[in-house]
């Protein structure tokens, strides 16, 4: 039976990541980057495509084998264990990823907990998103599997013995109460020697220190302190740490419809979750992370403002071209499978007014300054001078024709009012604040004459349309409109009334007839439900918000983990997963409902992640 989404629990090592589901198996997991190519490609396909499965033999009488009795990570961490209870005892496997030196390793450790347990260990690597059959071969006790510029190690401690059958590597082996064997994988460039050797049982004693060390720094202490936890973990090992840049997702092509072809690659970095993140970073105490998250955005807008992307490699790098593997026939049958994604040639106004509201909330919450962003600053003002005025693919990244979508212009707004404050509050910044507060002053009456349904007392998806968007509850967060506004109280009813089913928002309409241009349907955006519990504790609903809060935070999987969608007439998680931006959600409304300070993200915008 396929697993399914809510099935995983995530290890990763700030440069990458892996799904491991609850038979013990690791199906997803790109080297050495989080959008390299996958040497374990299950998720998307079946075992051929690659997977590392390591849970008590299949026999008779032994219950359990083929899912976990229960999992969980340790203690504010990113280290799984995962046990088994069968008749002939109980075991646990510890999966990690340590924070790597040089190259990758994935550590998984068999312990005996009771009795004594048979084990089998069945590896299938499977380079270039499961295509690849690599030569396998032994050396010093190791098995090597090589293909083209890929070449992985297996090694386990105390050595066991290895077969190869069906081309897989294959071990069997027992452990009794109190013994442990570790297993090793470790990735490098074929044509490099072999890196050093870790320490199974080293690596996993530091891994749960620094992780514990890192969550000890989180200043929340409100209801759900472990979600709001979890969910900074989750945002920390989707850092590509070399850069400081976030991906959406570690996954791609997971659907927003079983067997439907909404399926993206979420594995880069949005510059519209910017404001949201360093909102939620430096709220719950981590400067660092949030210094570095706004200098990759600085490095990655430098240059023509005119050729600003939505989104960017983990590196900063431009150049994503979306491309389909036709031989993975995608998560139970959804295809297609994409690699890299086309949406980052949108037109998506939206995101100047992220990138200068983020550049303001770092100004304000005292990031280290640098000399050139009032110039970035004003340079993007000055393109947005005349662009705004222009129709655009608007924030959920819709295939459909352009509109001149409210949710664009209101960011816009947030782009001008910004920059007027800081022209305002700092006299020593040069810069036309007449100018910058006529086009604040202009797109505000645009906006309330042209995307305002007088007649339903709502604001609208886009100038002359009656559809609405999610992304309207972010008007009074956004300080666009004040919260008691009779027109943002209407704009929160009629989302709730229009967009909310089963107790959970949608974004949008998404019938075929509406803007999106694709086929079939999707479930509920998570992060979306989360802003609607923002906009009614600001519109003075606060019991309501925090029911709705509780469910959402139930919506966690087991080890607290977020897709970007949920079905709540099937009751599982839909998207790729687990999403930076549902997480962000859950951090912000938490601080939203009980941080004494208030919401300080500041920002709004969506996730990144639309029709593609």
């Amino acid at each position: 039976m396929h697993p399914s989404i809510e099935d995983y629990a995530l290890i990763g090592d700030h440069q990458t990541a892996a799904l491991v589901g609850r038979d013990g198996s690791i199906d997803w997991l790109c080297l050495p980057r989080f959008d390299s190519a996958a040497c374990f490609a299950k998720l998307l396909g079946d075992e051929e495509n690659g997977h590392w499965r390591i849970a008590p033999k299949e026999a008779k009488g032994a219950k359990g084998a083929d899912v976990c009795t229960r999992r969980a990570y340790r203690t504010d961490s990113l280290v799984l264990d995962t046990e088994w209870e069968t008749e002939d005892g109980t075991v646990r496997v510890t999966d990690l990823m340590p924070q790597r030196d040089r190259a990758p390793d994935v550590v998984r450790i068999v312990e005996g907990l009771k009795g004594r347990v048979t084990m089998r260990s069945t590896l299938r690597l499977r380079f270039d998103y499961g295509s690849i059959v690599p030569w396998m071969r032994k050396s010093d006790g190791h098995r090597v599997a090589v293909a083209g510029p890929d070449s992985v190690w297996l090694r386990s401690e105390p050595e066991v013995r290895t077969w190869g059958k069906d081309f897989g590597t294959h071990s069997e082996f027992e452990v009794a109460e109190g013994e442990q064997v570790a297993f090793v994988l470790t990735w490098h460039p074929s044509h490099e020697p072999r890196p050093a050797r870790v320490d199974p049982y080293e690596a996993l004693a530091e891994s749960v220190s620094d992780w514990q060390a890192w969550a000890a720094r989180c200043r929340y202490d409100g209801p759900h302190r472990d979600a709001v936890v979890r969910s900074l973990i989750t945002l920390k090992a989707l850092t590509y740490a070399p850069s400081g840049g976030i991906v959406a997702a570690p996954t791609t092509s997971l659907p927003e419809e079983i067997g439907g072809v909404r399926n993206w690659d979420y594995r880069h970095c949005w510059l519209r979750d910017s404001t949201l993140t360093l909102g939620a970073l430096l709220a719950c105490g981590y400067q660092e992370e949030a210094a570095a998250w706004r200098d990759w955005l600085l490095r990655a807008v430098a240059g023509d403002p005119a050729e600003l992307q939505i989104m960017y490699s983990v590196a900063g790098e431009r150049r994503i071209p979306e491309f389909e593997l036709a031989w993975l026939p995608g998560f139970r049958g959804s295809a297609p499978v994409r690699i890299g994604n086309d949406a980052v040639r949108q037109s998506q106004l939206d995101v100047y007014g992220e990138v200068i509201d983020s550049l303001s909330l770092a100004q304000q919450a005292g990031l280290p300054a640098k000399p050139h962003v009032w110039r970035l600053r004003q340079a993007l003002m000055d393109f947005l001078w005349s662009a705004w005025r222009e129709p655009d693919e608007g924030l959920w990244e819709v295939r459909g024709p352009r509109r001149h979508f409210v949710h664009s212009k209101v960011m816009a707004w947030v782009a001008a009012d910004r920059t007027v404050r800081a022209l305002e509050e700092n006299p020593g910044l040069s810069g036309d604040v007449d100018r910058w507060r006529a086009m604040r002053d202009e797109v505000h009456r645009e906006v309330c004459e042209r995307g305002y349904d007088p007649e339903r007392n709502t604001f609208t998806q886009s100038y002359g349309s009656r559809e609405l968007d999610a992304a309207l509850l972010l008007i009074p967060r956004l300080g666009f409109l004040p919260p008691d506004d009779p027109r943002v109280v209407g704009t929160v009813d009629a989302v709730r009334a229009e967009l909310m089913r089963d107790g959970l928002v949608r974004r949008y309409d998404s019938d075929p007839t509406a803007i999106d241009g694709l086929p079939g349907n999707e479930g509920s955006f998570i992060v979306c439900s989360f802003w609607l519990a923002d906009a009614l504790h600001l519109t003075g609903r606060t019991k309501e918000a925090l029911d709705l809060f509780e469910r959402l935070v139930s919506l966690c999987n087991d080890v607290g983990l977020l897709a970007e969608e949920y079905d709540p007439v099937a009751g599982h998680q839909l998207g790729n997963f687990p999403q930076a931006f549902s997480h962000i959600g859950l951090v912000g409304t938490a601080l939203t409902l009980f941080d004494g300070e208030g919401d300080r993200s500041g920002a709004g915008a969506s996730d990144e992640e639309g029709a593609g």
